[in-house]
């Protein structure tokens, strides 16, 4: 089975940058889409990125593009976030997830069931 450890949150002020980790371990073959997620206080969950393993395809919503980007490290086992440009409405936690199968994208949003979910670490964007 397939665990989850997100890293990197914090506190930065607008304009700043993060890179959030996602290390995989145990049966890692069992994956192959890693998604990013957030969720605001308040707010419905947002996908904000995912990589297929399997092909190297990644999505981003149109309102992230440029500012965020994910990779991989394949030595570490390791999904990352790179979080560019931070605004305050982009405070959330954030979740990593992981599912058998490639990313999809359904009306311009991720879609369908991730089985493996980290515990999420919050960003938090403020002056």
């Amino acid at each position: 089975q397939v665990q989850l450890v997100e890293s990197g949150g914090g506190l930065v002020q607008p304009g700043g940058s993060l890179r959030l980790s996602c290390a995989a371990s145990g049966f890692t073959l069992d994956y192959d889409a890693i998604g990013w997620f957030r969720q605001a206080p308040g707010k419905e969950r947002e996908g904000v990125s995912c990589l297929s393993t399997s092909d190297g395809n990644t999505y981003y919503p149109d309102s992230l593009k440029g500012r965020f980007t994910i990779s991989r490290d394949n030595a570490k086992n390791t999904i990352y976030l790179q979080m560019n440009n931070l605004k305050p409405e982009d405070t959330a936690v954030y979740y990593c997830a992981a599912r058998p199968w490639p990313c999809t994208v359904a009306r311009g949003r991720l879609s369908g069931r991730y089985d493996y979910w980290g515990q999420g670490t919050q960003v938090t964007v403020s002056s």
